[in-house]
């Protein structure tokens, strides 16, 4: 099998969002990942995250169904579940007995709160993690509520993600020492870490709490999004001088001298004005056209459905079709072990 993790195999508990993410990103670079579901609900074949799974029946409310994922466990490198603390202990899925049974099997338990503290046990969901993690607060626009970037940040980025770095470090050790252990990975704690620039940001360039009003959260005219002629938008990432120079000699700016002043706060308001007419006086993709390959940091806010047709994604085949539905290829890419194409779950 292809990918940097072939050999590997992991016990994949069904779930949903993160989970599912982390076992898709493990299968798609080569680990087997066993996907145990309860009887009569196989993974629906259209749903990217379940893709290139090995399929597996299992009640863990009876103790055949328990039976059968402790064998699998201790013949497996990893085993990866979301439930809330505590319910893997009462459905006699111990982690501690599992790892005693299988020295080097590494646990990974995913939970918005974490395994313990006093919101452990509370529900939740992506939105309320990140907002207690300090990301939501600073995702908006000024003068505007919060704005939840649809579940990314807690899920995905957050959550997902940080187990599947989670399991590949932690599988790392157990081959090097044969001892596995487990994880504890918390959604809040995940979305927090992401805030790692934006903390560093607040320590040492003035980035104020209040949103809208920074470098990066749209209170920089030229770190923003704009609406175009056909109602269409594009994204302007101008930061460095010699990009926001280039932007405005092919917006026709450059000798404006109201726009000299690039890190002026004072000014970004008023800027901001003046670029939203700007914009609207031709369409998104002649914009784009004006400025390809100008290094002037602008490009075109693309729709689910138009993403997969942008030259550039289709020259680096960014995106794959399984079971008639289009979504992400596998990411990132390996010189040496390439992840292998997604493959329906069997």
């Amino acid at each position: 099998m292809a990918g940097a993790l072939a050999g590997l195999r992991i016990v994949e508990l069904a779930g949903i969002g993160p989970v599912p993410f982390c076992g898709m990103m493990l299968a798609d670079h080569g680990a087997e990942v066993i996907h145990v579901h309860r009887p009569g609900t196989p993974p629906d074949p259209r749903d990217p995250l379940l893709r290139s799974r090995r399929l597996v029946e299992a009640d863990l409310k009876s103790s055949d169904g328990v039976a059968a994922v402790r064998a699998l466990a201790a013949d497996a490198d990893g085993l990866i579940e979301g439930f809330r603390p505590g319910v893997l202990e009462r459905l006699g899925l111990d982690p501690v007995a599992l790892i005693a049974a299988n020295p080097r099997l590494v646990v990974g338990r995913m939970t918005g709160w974490g395994q313990t503290g006093p919101l452990a046990q509370a529900a939740g969901h992506d939105i309320n993690y990140i907002a207690v993690a300090g990301a939501l607060h600073s995702l908006g626009r000024a003068g505007d509520k919060p704005t939840p970037p649809i579940n990314l940040v807690g899920d995905f980025g957050g959550g997902g993600m940080m187990l599947a770095f989670g399991m590949a470090a932690a599988l790392l050790s157990a081959a090097r020492t044969g001892q596995g252990q487990m994880i504890d990975c918390a959604m809040t704690e995940g979305a927090a870490l992401l805030m790692s620039m934006i903390w560093g940001f607040r320590a040492m360039h003035d980035w104020q709490d209040e949103r809208g009003v920074n470098l990066l959260d749209t209170g920089a005219h030229f770190y923003d999004t704009y609406e175009t002629a056909d109602g269409k938008f594009v994204a302007l990432g101008a930061i460095e001088p010699p990009f926001y120079a280039r932007f405005r000699k092919f917006a026709g700016i450059a000798d404006d001298p109201a726009f000299d002043g690039q890190f002026d706060r004072a000014a970004w308001p008023g800027l901001r004005q003046r670029l939203t007419a700007l914009f609207l006086t031709r369409t998104r993709d002649d914009w784009c056209a004006l400025m390809a390959g100008e290094d002037a940091c602008l490009a075109p806010v693309l729709s689910m459905a138009e993403a997969p047709n942008h030259p550039h994604n289709i020259a680096r085949e960014s995106f794959v079709e399984l079971a008639g539905v289009v979504q992400p290829a596998p990411a990132p890419r390996f010189s040496r072990t390439p992840a292998r194409r997604p493959e329906a779950s069997v």
